[in-house]
């Protein structure tokens, strides 16, 4: 089993980082600030803009060390890769399925199946730990809806109804996400999910953490040899990476909701921390920020027994061991592709 190793997070505008021999030195205002062993890092991801040295993104490269730039919004700008590694055959088979239309829609629903049900368990579990505080019948209404949702999800055989069915159930789920909002209601109001930019502080929020772990799926993925931009359920698109958005859809109830709720509900973030901009958009403080990577670092390591390998993982590595459980699946070594179900 993969080790759950260290992610380093550059937060601040002025920082730049560079190599000495084989450690990480981030300077600031022309000072060192801090040193890293280079071997103990599993990815860097940059907020910030002065950059990266040339020596460092080569080491990175080199060592599968995945080096990420975002906005301070968390909008994805690149991500710093090698040589193609892995197994070519098992590209190319994931090619071959991914032109055929019985083979993409068998693990698009999959991984639609592990999504909704994980929804479901958001929500039953807001229902079980907080019965007093949320609209009870509310929940159970949706929570129906989405277990019905499962039943044609296993029965559809087309993308285009698969993506339809998913399209039904994420509205049905966002449009009560806004009940499970127990404290600070006023900064904290929720309707409807939107981005691009997001327009209140919960779905900036939901946006930073999706990013964050889509490009850990993506590193996942390409770890175990598979290419991140070839899906199955999301439509290829130039520099999408369709296949680390099909395998997130399972792991965002896990991973992202769910700490966007804690975030909230035990006062770790507040209203003061997001800002408005002209254009309407939400953007968190430099201080906010910290405190959520912070805090996704504590939720990856919570361990949890996995539903298929019946051993204890962090949260951390399932987007690994689901990377793995896929390409064992592309390879023909199991007979389908077993989503993450959380209990």
């Amino acid at each position: 089993m993969k080790k759950l190793v260290n992610t380093l997070y550059i937060t601040s505008p002025k920082a730049y980082i560079s190599l000495d021999g084989e450690t990480v030195v981030i300077k600031k205002d022309d000072k060192k600030s801090m040193r890293l062993p280079l071997h103990n890092l599993e990815a860097i991801v940059c907020f910030s803009y002065p950059g990266v040295s040339p020596a460092l993104m080569g080491a990175c490269a080199e060592r599968n060390i995945g080096l990420t730039f975002l906005k301070p919004s968390g909008k994805f700008l690149a991500r710093v890769s090698g040589r193609v590694k892995g197994n070519l055959l098992l590209r190319k088979r994931q090619y071959q399925l991914a032109e055929q239309e019985d083979d993409r829609v068998q693990i698009a629903k999959s991984c639609l199946l592990g999504k909704i049900s994980n929804t479901r368990t958001v929500i039953n579990r807001a229902i079980r730990d907080h019965a007093l505080l949320v609209d009870v019948p509310k929940l159970q209404n949706v929570s129906g809806f989405l277990k019905g949702t499962l039943q044609e999800v296993a029965a559809a055989d087309k993308l285009d109804t698969l993506r339809g069915l998913e399209g039904n159930a994420a509205k049905q789920y966002f449009g009560i996400f806004g009940g499970l909002i127990l404290h600070q209601k006023a900064d904290f109001h929720f309707t409807e999910r939107n981005r691009r930019p997001p327009r209140d502080n919960v779905n900036a929020l939901l946006s930073f953490l999706y990013t964050l772990l889509t490009y850990e799926v993506a590193s996942a993925l390409e770890t175990v040899g598979l290419d991140p931009q070839v899906g199955f359920l999301h439509a290829d698109r130039p520099g999408r990476p369709s296949l680390a958005l099909d395998m997130m859809e399972e792991l965002r109830p896990v991973l992202a909701d769910r700490l966007t709720l804690s975030l909230i509900n035990r006062k770790q973030v507040k209203g003061s921390d997001f800002v408005k901009k002209e254009s309407g958009g939400i953007l968190m403080t430099d201080d906010a920020r910290k405190a959520v990577l912070t805090a996704w670092q504590e939720r990856k390591q919570q361990e949890i027994t996995h539903p298929f390998l019946k051993e204890r993982v962090s949260l951390g590595l399932l987007p690994h061991v689901q990377a793995l459980l896929l390409a064992r699946y592309i390879r023909g070594d199991l007979d389908a592709y077993p989503p993450f179900f959380w209990r």
